[in-house]
């Protein structure tokens, strides 16, 4: 017996801009055979640095979302422009690597030492249930402040860099003082494989 697939059955755009694509398709999934009709945001992917220096502290942005009305704690972050808009980060002009490099630089102000690494981390679903978009996690240690200012995107208001301690890190997220999805599952990533310095 052949093995089901996922067939997009139709789909329909009610709105698109640079950043995002909003349709509603028709879907038959590997368990059903009847289509399921649901409304997707379709968004580019993004990355997600954690930038640590040698000695060891993790560096935090303070950025203002207009979406929540607030200024939040969070790790560097950027979309992945693509080619033509493909949505596929394999079709980006930069590589995936060069995209969290240069995020880290105008988001925070900071770069890898020569004798730093990239390491990638994986990926995940910001939030699967409406959206396909996805963020590669990547950590950057050691980092060193730029010697020239960051050239931030005017769309960006960012008001604050500062180097937290890993203390400071935990006693932030047990009180939900860092609250973004992005900060949280890199987070997560980099406990799980053991990647934090005086990690207990």
């Amino acid at each position: 017996m052949k093995e089901r697939t996922w067939e997009t059955i139709s789909s329909e755009r009610h709105f698109a801009n640079a950043h995002l694509e909003v349709v509603t398709e028709r879907v038959r999934t590997p368990s059903r055979s009847e289509p399921r009709t649901w409304t997707i945001v379709h968004r580019k992917a993004a990355v997600i640095i954690a930038p640590i220096t040698r000695e060891g502290k993790i560096l935090l942005i303070r950025q203002e979302r207009i979406p929540i009305r607030e200024a939040i704690w969070e790790m560097p972050s950027g979309q992945i422009d693509t080619v033509a808009g493909s949505g596929d980060p394999g079709r980006s002009t930069e590589t995936i690597e060069q995209v969290a490099l240069r995020e880290l630089r105008e988001e925070a102000g900071y770069e890898l030492l020569k004798d730093g690494e990239l390491i990638a981390i994986g990926h995940y679903f910001s939030s699967p249930g409406f959206t396909d978009e996805r963020g590669y996690f990547f950590l950057a240690r050691p980092v060193q402040r730029c010697k020239e200012p960051p050239d931030r995107d005017e769309a960006e208001s960012i008001l604050d860099c500062r180097e937290f301690t890993l203390e400071q890190i935990r006693r932030m997220i047990a009180e939900n003082e860092i609250r973004d999805a992005n900060t949280l599952s890199l987070m997560a990533g980099l406990w799980a494989r053991g990647l934090l310095a005086n990690d207990d």
